[in-house]
């Protein structure tokens, strides 16, 4: 399972990289391959200073060797193996009336010291983060997600968008991080479910990515903004660095794994703000997201 996961991520990165690379028009993906020290490595690949993509990673990677002792204690298990693949994409757009999109398709194995495998699953997804709210590009993209999950069983999109807004939300700053879309992890091998039944979801929802995003793209690419509406984006983009060192679980187990920084960073956006106890107009544009995030919005029923 492991190599066939990896063979699906390998080709994925390729056809999400150059869908891109087509949006922007202009700028390339840079590519970088890189050795982890004490097994394994990745493919990282980075577009900056675009016309459409300010900054964005699409990396892919397969690590390996023995379970940190903090990682034990968090997976509570005892003294295992561990190999982890996965592609994890941050896409930053220069126009602040295109969202920035984050996805993660991932896969994941513990044996013990036979080497035989004690446990697995795969986790990942894809949410939206905008910083005005376009509402048909937030149905678009939940509609997306729906289609996806539906073709596998229809619990499944309710399910994991409801995790998707427990989990991509800032508990400090009491809102969420974006307007949400799908999360899942741990799924493993069940007498209801096989592993190759996960697959199959988990690469169905992967092979949704680009029909969820880029239509949104390209509707809002060439709008027009202001000074102002640039400074909001940057201050949102504080939001987004702040749940992604406080909260983010993929972080902490890069960071725990020793992951390579680099990568594990690619995620931060370029140009960032934080000004001190900044409040939106009264019903404005800037408010209203606001407002939306604060409570999760069932998308599929905005807008049709």
């Amino acid at each position: 399972m492991k190599e066939k996961f990896y063979h699906y991520i390998q080709q994925l990165q390729d056809q999400i990289t150059a869908k891109l690379e087509e949006v922007d028009g202009e700028v390339k993906f840079q590519q970088d391959l890189w050795e982890r020290p004490g097994g394994g490595g990745g493919r990282t690949r980075v577009i900056e200073n675009g016309r459409v993509f300010e900054k964005g990673g699409v990396n892919i990677s397969a690590v390996h060797g023995e379970l940190p002792a903090a990682m034990q204690k968090y997976f509570n298990v005892g003294d295992v193996d561990f190999y982890a693949c996965g592609l994890s994409l941050v896409i930053h757009p220069k126009n602040p009336m295109v969202p920035t999109v984050h996805a993660n398709w991932r896969y994941f194995e513990m044996y013990d010291k036979t080497g035989k495998v004690v446990r697995s699953w795969f986790g990942g997804g894809q949410d939206l983060t905008p910083y005005y709210l376009f509402e048909e590009d937030a149905t678009h993209f939940h509609q997306v997600c729906k289609k996806a999950c539906d073709q596998h069983d229809a619990t499944f999109y309710p399910r994991y968008k409801k995790q998707c807004d427990e989990y991509f939300w800032n508990a400090h700053r009491e809102e969420a991080r974006g307007i949400g879309g799908l999360f899942f992890d741990r799924l493993e091998e069940t007498t209801d479910r096989s592993a190759q039944q996960w697959y199959d979801f988990v690469t169905t929802v992967g092979n949704s990515f680009l029909e969820a995003y880029v239509p949104i793209v390209e509707k809002r690419k060439a709008l027009t903004y202001t000074t102002e509406q640039r400074t909001w984006q940057e201050i949102r983009r504080g939001r987004y660095v702040e749940f992604n060192l406080v909260h983010d679980k993929g972080t902490l187990f890069g960071l725990k794994t020793n992951g390579r920084i680099e990568s594990i960073l690619m995620s931060l956006p370029p140009h960032v703000q934080w000004i001190y106890d900044h409040q939106p107009e009264e019903n404005s544009e800037e408010e209203k997201l606001l407002k939306v995030l604060a409570n999760p919005v069932d998308w599929l029923l905005v807008n049709g």
